[in-house]
């Protein structure tokens, strides 16, 4: 869903690739191994930035600007996560990337479970930041009441400056961030479906998430063989910007295994 940070772009290594119908825009920091990063509802690439430094000292960085957000597209003016997963997909093979590890908050954490239920081959290994396998009751209350003006100061601030096409773009996505509310087929993983992803991967979660309680991440967790579960106590949606979190080092040494590799 949303993620409360968009600090303003200090450098632009930004590229635009056409895909279908869509204009996805994506940029690229850091050499090596291919890192996928994907932000949350509302937000943007630049929701990444606190982190990028470090991780792409160890990882060839691809920050997506999934359909309709940042400086993408969205002719079709549908947001799923699905669909989010399908362009992410079609954007790597363009790139001609075949195998990548990824993180992912909130929605950009929802297109990587339909990326690693669909093609589970190509995710060597992942980070699900607040993400869910499904919409509990609390989440469709936000999502049908949602407007810019009922949402916190950072999020508020977060819509206006990663809407690049200005206060169009933020109508459409709160719109469709409302639309989530009568959604019941996109997000509606089964633990038998989850079981299928042979991706090793990291479920990290805040136990105050007022969208997803904390049995959801548990639940993730137990369904993916090869996974596990960081808890942040106190933590509510997407609680990685707390400064007394260590999530770089802690993602990147998941990410990397224990071989470092």
């Amino acid at each position: 869903m949303t993620t409360p940070y968009a600090p303003k772009p200090t450098t632009t290594r930004g590229h635009t690739v056409k895909i279908g119908n869509l204009e996805m825009y994506y940029e690229e920091y850091g050499v090596g191994k291919p890192l996928v990063l994907l932000h949350g509802f509302g937000g943007c690439g630049q929701n990444w930035r606190p982190f990028t430094a470090k991780l792409s000292e160890r990882h060839r960085l691809l920050i997506v600007d999934l359909r309709g957000h940042g400086y993408s597209t969205n002719p079709e003016n549908r947001f799923t996560h699905r669909e989010a997963a399908s362009d992410v997909f079609l954007l790597l093979d363009k790139l001609g990337i075949g195998q990548f590890s990824a993180m992912g908050m909130s929605s950009g954490g929802m297109a990587l479970l339909h990326m690693a239920t669909s093609q589970p081959e190509r995710i060597d290994s992942m980070v699900l930041i607040s993400a869910t396998s499904h919409f509990p009751d609390q989440a469709r209350a936000i999502f049908r009441r949602a407007s810019l003006e009922k949402m916190p100061q950072q999020v508020q601030e977060m819509y206006r400056e990663c809407a690049k096409r200005g206060d169009a773009q933020i109508r459409q996505l709160i719109a469709q961030f409302k639309a989530l509310h009568e959604n019941h087929d996109d997000m509606n993983f089964t633990a038998q479906g989850l079981s299928a992803i042979t991706t090793r991967t990291l479920v990290v979660h805040g136990d105050r998430d007022r969208f997803f309680p904390v049995e959801i991440p548990v639940s993730i967790y137990r369904s993916i063989p090869d996974a596990a579960l960081w808890i942040i106590p106190g933590g509510d949606h997407v609680p990685i910007y707390d400064s007394t979190v260590p999530f770089t080092s802690t993602a990147l040494r998941f990410l990397d295994g224990p071989d470092g590799k």
